[in-house]
């Protein structure tokens, strides 16, 4: 895991990654399901925060991901692309959020890149969601 994520920069597409968000589940159990405070979700979120430091990359919270069997989950967003879910992170998986927030923000497709994508964004994608502008029966 890389514990220093390469610097956000502006790529081809010309997305600003001040539009990306890191969404940490911090209600997240850790493996043992213990209900002790503060829970792996929190761990996570600080990690995630620790890591964005000085990074033009929002980290927020929620409660609830609602993908519980897959504990320790986060979202990545950014305007106009895709947004991803992932589980199965591990507490210090902070940096590999934020490296994979900055490829999501400079991605000229909207999508976060295979080549490149950390490990753990990988073995962990629960879901990718489509923008709604490419939703093809709009109404």
């Amino acid at each position: 895991m890389d514990r220093n994520p390469a610097a956000c920069e502006t790529g081809q597409s010309g997305n600003r990654t001040s539009d990306t968000t890191i969404i940490v589940c911090i209600s997240c159990r850790d493996a043992s399901g213990s209900d002790a405070h503060p829970r792996a979700g929190e761990k996570l979120a600080e990690d995630t925060r620790r890591a964005a430091a000085g990074q033009p990359v929002a980290v927020r919270t929620v409660e609830c991901l609602g993908n519980c069997k897959r504990r320790l989950s986060a979202s990545i967003l950014h305007d106009g692309a895709w947004s991803y879910v992932f589980g199965d992170l591990a507490e210090d998986s902070g940096a590999d959020l934020v490296t994979g927030a900055c490829q999501l923000a400079s991605a000229g497709d909207g999508k976060i890149p295979w080549r490149g994508r950390p490990d753990s964004l990988k073995r962990g994608l629960v879901a990718r969601i489509p923008p709604l502008t490419l939703l093809k029966d709009q109404s």
